[in-house]
């Protein structure tokens, strides 16, 4: 699974990348065009968090070019918040300038409260399993057999359908204990959406994007 984050910019950000015709170059003139000195604020996706905050550490350096002075419009604040609340927190009035969501918004709502949306960055999402005696990597589950573990159809490691997926594992006996996020996660939408691609009876159970 291997989802996208992606930015949301305020109408003030939006219309200048619109003008601007390159939406690569979205971000930093988004940043560049601050007027008054306070940072650029932006909030949401756990999973674009560490580039995100790369970026805006290297925006800061070059703005100082190797001066002592850092004025407060040469930052970045990134609330880690997940991709919903990045999302609400966007609707605020004046209160963040920018979102990253890993669930993108349709065409009419972005249209509806004026904004852009891009791509900005690439991720990857794995499931963890944690079983005495199963080293790292050992253990294969198919996109099928997620998907029944996730819909409760197959609750134990021994289950007949996991042995004949991993002949070569002795597994134990064991229920398996499925642990997922209960907040507006991105990773969760991509995740589910993956789920829903791979089983038909997991699909009706996939919320459609807002």
């Amino acid at each position: 699974m291997f989802p996208a984050s992606f930015a949301l910019l305020r109408r003030k950000w939006a219309k200048i990348a619109e003008s601007s015709g390159a939406l690569a170059l979205a971000v930093a003139l988004m940043i560049g065009a601050a007027a008054q000195a306070e940072p650029i604020r932006g909030a949401g996706s756990t999973l674009a968090a560490p580039i995100i905050g790369k970026w805006a550490t290297a925006y800061e350096s070059a703005r100082a070019d190797g001066g002592d002075y850092i004025s407060p419009d040469w930052k970045v604040d990134y609330e880690i918040v997940g991709s919903l609340a990045g999302v609400l927190r966007l609707d605020q009035p004046e209160d963040m300038d920018f979102a990253a969501t890993d669930a993108p918004i349709n065409a009419a709502d972005l249209r509806k409260a004026g904004r852009q949306q891009f791509p900005i960055v690439m991720g990857a999402i794995a499931v963890v399993v944690n079983l005495d005696g199963i080293g790292p990597g050992s253990l294969r589950l198919t996109g099928p057999l997620l998907a029944d573990i996730y819909l409760g159809k197959i609750q134990s490691w021994s289950d007949p359908a996991i042995k004949a997926a991993n002949p070569d594992l002795t597994l134990p006996d064991l229920r398996i204990s499925v642990l997922h996020r209960k907040d507006g996660s991105g990773s969760t939408f991509v995740f589910t959406e993956y789920l829903s691609a791979v089983s038909d009876e997991w699909r009706p159970n996939t919320a459609p994007i807002r």
